[in-house]
């Protein structure tokens, strides 16, 4: 039988890694994934364990308390993604992340490569990889016109976001995972990530600067500005409320000890609220043009609400719920301990998973070595999967979402990006691999 659920959970994940060539969904194979998965736990009565973390072993369980357990695990990150989503789109209605293209300045490529390679990683820490993306390509689109010389920019910026995203607890979905698991904390997170992601980043863009693609200046390219560019009135008021909410949600955690959804909640509302009052503050009843008229007709909350991604949240949930249908047999701890005898050095089974990332979606990979590994909150296993998830991403365009939009968004050639990108992506996840090896040996 156990054969049959690995055949099974094979195909799904099949599935999903070819949704653009099969052109489904990839919500549609991880749904049907969990509920196939789980039912035949149910109508076969196989016995499901729960890890006792302490003593490392299986504890039968039920499969209904199993089921339970599991489903809000799962939901503590589902409603944490959605109060982040949304915070982002209340941002975006008011055309807040436009007053970013105000700090850019100069015309230097590399100038412009160290700009948008820095914004990348500190936004990224913020807002998560993929969202930072989607916002700086669409900087970068009225910055320069040129797409051969663009598409350069948009790798760097992958890689810079993906570093950026391993470092901090919201900035992205796998270490958020980890972080809402009670795997890791936000200031050791902070701690033993911080420098790892730096030289991650750092050193691709280095090693850029010395290519002829990054040479000169973009005078001759630079786009004409539109109205499209032009900042709202509360623009960048709304970008400065939404981010320090998004910013205030570790620091609730840690003074309440609540899970973060309850502080991402919080600072939703608070970010609603403002939404809401600068929204009726654009209603002049002696001056209406076509911007109120567009704006008043509903609420900005009910605007962001509507524009979420929804597939994504049910991808999740499938997928998650079918990872913890594996766990709860004990495929994975079984798994854990084959890998532990076949290969001894911890690291190497680590980085591995970052390679592997590169070419399997890195949530479902995250959460099956949630299952695998019992180490305690904190231990240093946890904080170099978070790393090795989330940057190993980088070496292929299909290998992270931040690299998938930007593959969407300027039609990236995955064979272009293998031959230019992917060794700048590999040199600077082992650069950090080895950073962080060292800070953990040797300084902390």
């Amino acid at each position: 039988m156990e054969i049959i659920l690995i055949t099974l959970f094979v195909l799904g994940y099949l599935a999903i890694t070819l949704e653009h060539t099969l052109k489904i969904d990839k919500l549609i194979p991880a749904l049907s994934m969990m509920a196939v998965l789980w039912a035949i736990v149910s109508i076969y009565h196989l016995p499901v364990f729960e890890v006792d973390i302490l003593s490392k072993r299986l504890i039968p369980s039920h499969i209904n308390d199993l089921l339970l357990h599991h489903l809000g695990k799962t939901a503590e990150i589902l409603v944490f993604l959605l109060g982040a989503m949304t915070i982002v789109e209340i941002i975006d209605y008011f055309n807040g992340f436009a007053t970013i293209k105000n700090f850019i300045k100069t015309k230097s490529k590399k100038g412009l490569l160290f700009i948008f390679s820095l914004l990348a990683f500190l936004l990224s820490a913020i807002i998560d990889n993929l969202t930072a993306t989607i916002v700086l390509i669409t900087i970068l689109q009225k910055v320069v016109i040129v797409r051969n010389t663009r598409i350069w920019f948009a790798g760097l910026i992958i890689i810079s976001a993906n570093a950026g995203g391993a470092w901090s607890p919201i900035g992205d979905v796998t270490t958020t995972m980890l972080w809402i698991g009670d795997k890791v904390t936000t200031v050791k997170l902070i701690l033993y990530l911080f420098i790892p992601s730096i030289v991650c980043m750092i050193v691709p863009v280095l090693l850029a600067t010395c290519l002829p693609a990054f040479t000169g200046d973009i005078s001759d390219d630079i786009a004409k500005d539109s109205k499209e560019d032009e900042i709202h009135k509360y623009g960048s008021t709304m970008l400065f409320i939404g981010l320090t909410a998004i910013i205030f949600v570790p620091i609730f955690k840690i003074l309440t000890h609540l899970p973060p959804y309850v502080g991402m909640m919080l600072s939703l509302a608070v970010v609603a609220t403002f939404a809401e009052i600068f929204s009726n503050a654009k209603i002049n009843i002696t001056s209406i043009d076509e911007d109120h008229e567009k704006h008043s007709s509903h609420s900005p909350v009910h605007s962001s609400l509507s524009r979420i991604e929804l597939p994504s949240i049910l991808f999740f949930l499938g997928i998650l719920m079918a990872v913890a249908a594996l766990e709860s047999l004990g495929m994975l701890f079984e798994f854990a301990e084959t890998i532990n005898n076949t290969i001894p050095n911890s690291d190497i089974v680590v980085m591995l998973l970052g390679f592997g990332s590169a070419i399997i979606d890195n949530v479902p990979l995250v959460a099956a070595s949630m299952g695998m590994f019992s180490q305690l909150i904190d231990d240093p296993l946890w904080h170099f999967i978070a790393f090795s998830a989330g940057t190993g991403g980088s070496m292929l365009i299909i290998g992270s979402a931040a690299g998938v939009v930007a593959m969407g968004m300027e039609r990236i050639d995955f064979f272009w990006y293998l031959k230019k990108i992917s060794w700048l992506a590999l040199v600077g996840f082992i650069s950090g691999s080895l950073a962080f090896i060292l800070m953990r040996d040797f300084i902390i």
